[in-house]
C-alpha cells in the first residue's frame, strides 16, 4: 500500500472515484507477491503494479468496470488459459486478482489509520452468496472497526481479522456458518506500517545498528534520556532521536505490530521498564543486550515486575544471531539479521 499511497490520498481529496486490485493468490512464477496493489481512477490515474506489467491492461479495463457497476470482480490468469497469451502472462505461473471500488467510508479510515501509523486489516468478500460479494470490513490494531459484512459474519469476519493482523500476513480463507451449511471465502488483506527500529539506549552498538536499519528501509528511532548519548552528531542516520525516558518516547511513537525494539542501555534503570512496556505491547520482535547471566538476572527482575511467562519468554536475548561478533558493528550486525529472521518467519 505504501508504494501507491500518495496517489491514493491525492485522488481521494480530489474526490474522484477509485479503482483498487490487489493480488490475492500466486502460484509458480507469478511475478508480484500477495498484497501487491494497483489503484486507478476513470480519468487515466493509474499507480502501483499488480504483474511485471504482463496484466495490467486487462486489470485496469475490469477497474474502470468496477467502478461504473459498482461491483467487485475476482480475475484469474494463469499460463494454461487462453486468456493468459492475450494479456501477455508468458512468464509462467498463475496469478488471482481482486479488482474492486473503493468505499470512500472505509479509504477514510484506511488512510487516517495509516496517517497514525496503525496496522490495519481489510476482509472484502470475493466468494459466496451474490447480496454479500465485494462488502468489506476494516479492523485498525487499535480497535477501531468499519464497514459490514452482513447476514451473521460479522463476528467471524472479526475475529479472523484480528487473527490476520497478529499473524502480519495477507490470505484468503474459508467461513462455514455455525448456523447454516452457508459458506463465504473472504481475502483478509494487511496492511503493515513500515517497519520501524526503536532502540533503547545510544550506545556505541546502536550507532552502526541504526546505520544498517537505515540500508534495509527501517524507520529507526534512538531513545535515551542522556542527552549526551542521544543526539544527532552521534546518529546522523537516525529518523527520530527522543531524549527522554521510555513513557514519553512510545507515546510519542507507538510500537505497533511493524515495530522491532533493541533494548541496549546495558542499565536496569533505563532497560527494564523499557522492556516491561515493549514486552507487554504488539512489537513483533524484543530484544535486550547482555550475558546469559545478566538475561537470567533480567528475567527475574521481569517475573517479579508481574509479567507472565509468555510475555518473558518473547525476549530475544542474548541478543542477535549467534554469528560469534566481537566488534559493535558485528554486535549490531548480528542483531539486524535476528531482526530479519524473525520478520521474514513471521
Amino acid at each position: 500500500m505504501q508504494d501507491i499511497l500518495d496517489d491514493v490520498k491525492r485522488w481521494n481529496g480530489e474526490g474522484k472515484e477509485i479503482a483498487m486490485a490487489t493480488v490475492i493468490n500466486t502460484w509458480g512464477s507469478s511475478p508480484r507477491p500477495v498484497g501487491a496493489k494497483m489503484a486507478l481512477t476513470l480519468d487515466g490515474g493509474i499507480s502501483g503494479s499488480v504483474s511485471a506489467g504482463c496484466v495490467e491492461g486487462a486489470v485496469v479495463d475490469e477497474g474502470i468496470k468496477s467502478i461504473k457497476t459498482g461491483r467487485s470482480a475476482l480475475l484469474h490468469y494463469g499460463i494454461s488459459d487462453d486468456m493468459a497469451f492475450d494479456v501477455g502472462l508468458m512468464c509462467g505461473g498463475k496469478i488471482d486478482i481482486l479488482v474492486r471500488p473503493v468505499k470512500r467510508g472505509i479509504l477514510d479510515a484506511l488512510l487516517d489509520a495509516i496517517k497514525i501509523n496503525h496496522p490495519t486489516a481489510l476482509a472484502t468478500v470475493i466468494q459466496g452468496a451474490e447480496s454479500l460479494l465485494g462488502n468489506e470490513k476494516l479492523v485498525v490494531e487499535d480497535g477501531g472497526i468499519f464497514g459490514e459484512i452482513g447476514s451473521g459474519w460479522d463476528v467471524q469476519v472479526e475475529s479472523a481479522l484480528r487473527q490476520a493482523l497478529a499473524d502480519g500476513k495477507s490470505q484468503s480463507i474459508l467461513l462455514s456458518s455455525t448456523q447454516s451449511a452457508d459458506e463465504i471465502t473472504v481475502f483478509l488483506d494487511v496492511m503493515l506500517t513500515p517497519l520501524t527500529l526503536m532502540v533503547i539506549g545510544g550506545v556505541h552498538i546502536a550507532i552502526p545498528l541504526v546505520t544498517i536499519a537505515k540500508t534495509l528501509g527501517f524507520h529507526s528511532i534512538v531513545v535515551d534520556p542522556r542527552k549526551r548519548f542521544a543526539n544527532q552528531e552521534r546518529f546522523p542516520h537516525a529518523d527520530q532521536i527522543i531524549q527522554s525516558w521510555h513513557e514519553e518516547a512510545f507515546a510519542l511513537a507507538p510500537i505497533t505490530s511493524s515495530t522491532a525494539v533493541a533494548v541496549l542501555a546495558h542499565d536496569p534503570k533505563i532497560d527494564d521498564p523499557a522492556l516491561i512496556a515493549a514486552l507487554k505491547g504488539p512489537a513483533f520482535y524484543v530484544g535486550g543486550l547482555g550475558s546469559k547471566r545478566t538475561q537470567g538476572l533480567r528475567r527475574q527482575r521481569l517475573q517479579e515486575a508481574g509479567l507472565s511467562e509468555e510475555q518473558i519468554n518473547r525476549l530475544h536475548g542474548p541478543v542477535g544471531l549467534n554469528i560469534g561478533a566481537k566488534t559493535p558493528e558485528e554486535i549490531a550486525l548480528s542483531i539486524m539479521a535476528e531482526i530479519i529472521q524473525v520478520k521474514n518467519e513471521r
